[in-house]
């Protein structure tokens, strides 16, 4: 069975939305927005939206519950990236381009963990830097890539 590849977005606190529409509508690719609030999104066709309930964690059970070799994944949090490619996501993308890989996940996980326990213990810890144009570039071109690359897998 061939999947169509669609874009499944960590919505919440993601600073990539407009970008992603616009792929979405350059490409044909369907998005869905996912979020524990109401969000707007464009009305078209190829954008819908899922609004979870505000339990813990439920955007991320979702969107992993959604995963299939087509499904390109949109999200800052290293543990639904985990999560994703474990369920068989062919991409996992960062807003700020950084592909999430099954080779790099386990050191991410790693980190993260190392992190919130010394903010735990009371450390003071500067958070990641500003996002930027930068980032964006990155962003746009990683998510290209995985369009094509899914495409590609899929025979189309």
């Amino acid at each position: 069975m061939t999947h169509s590849p669609r874009i499944l977005v960590d919505a919440d606190a993601c600073p990539v939305k407009e970008e992603i529409y616009r792929v979405a509508y350059r490409v044909a690719v369907p998005v869905v927005v996912v979020s524990n609030a109401h969000l707007r999104v464009p009305v078209h066709p190829l954008i819908s939206r899922v609004v979870v309930d505000d339990g813990f964690d439920a955007a991320d059970d979702w969107i992993a519950a959604q995963v299939d070799p087509a499904a390109l994944v949109v999200t800052a949090d290293i543990l639904l990236a985990d999560r994703c490619l474990k369920a068989g996501a062919p991409a996992v993308i960062a807003p700020n381009g950084r592909p999430f890989t099954s080779s790099s996940i386990g050191n991410a996980v790693a980190v993260r963990a190392i992190m919130s326990d010394l903010r735990a213990g009371g450390d003071r810890i500067g958070g990641p830097p500003p996002f930027g144009k930068e980032d964006r570039s990155r962003f746009l071109s990683a998510l290209d890539a995985a369009i094509v690359r899914v495409r590609r897998a899929a025979g189309g």
